[in-house]
């Protein structure tokens, strides 16, 4: 019986943490999918398509692992992928006590469905993605925070936002 596991996130951006845990969740599991959410309610920096092309690009030397996005609630997403795992990372005690508050509401939507917490590795406890953001808006170096795709999809933003503001002066 194969196993496949959902490791879901707004990865708004992707970083180094979370492309950790999706390596270790595919040491572990037959198949691992990595579900973008949509989570428009959260007002993401990257439009959906960007994310899910990111993180795409990003996890494609790991064979069993597959990205796509979903909306809507995670329990019925994994019943519709047919998935009774779901992984979630953990930086520190913080992250624990809203995990395990999910991980019981999850369990109480669908009991069929395990949650499984991957402690961060040493290196990305202090790291998340709204932190990488912060430092992105205000120009400054996330190089050692996120793959080169991000730094490319930050520099495309940047780019835009210089434009927008060259054409609204010009008006």
């Amino acid at each position: 019986m194969r196993v496949t596991a959902i490791y879901p996130g707004t990865f708004d951006p992707l970083t180094y943490g979370h492309m950790d845990v999706a390596r270790r969740a595919s040491s572990m599991f037959d198949d691992v999918i990595v579900g973008v959410a949509a989570s428009a309610g959260k007002g993401p920096w990257f439009s959906l398509e960007e994310r899910v092309d990111m993180t795409t690009r990003i996890l494609s030397d790991l064979d069993n692992v597959t990205v796509q996005s979903f909306d809507g609630l995670l329990m019925d997403y994994a019943r519709q992928m047919d998935s009774r795992v779901i992984v979630r990372g953990l930086r520190a005690i913080s992250d624990f006590d809203y995990e395990v508050q999910i991980a019981g509401v999850n369990r109480h939507l669908a009991p069929e469905v395990e949650t499984i917490f991957i402690a961060a590795s040493q290196e990305f406890t202090f790291l998340s993605s709204s932190v990488v953001r912060e430092i992105a808006k205000m120009h400054g170096d996330v190089s050692d925070f996120v793959h080169p795709v991000v730094l490319e999809g930050f520099e495309k933003r940047h780019q835009r936002a210089l434009r927008s503001s060259i054409n609204s002066s010009e008006i």
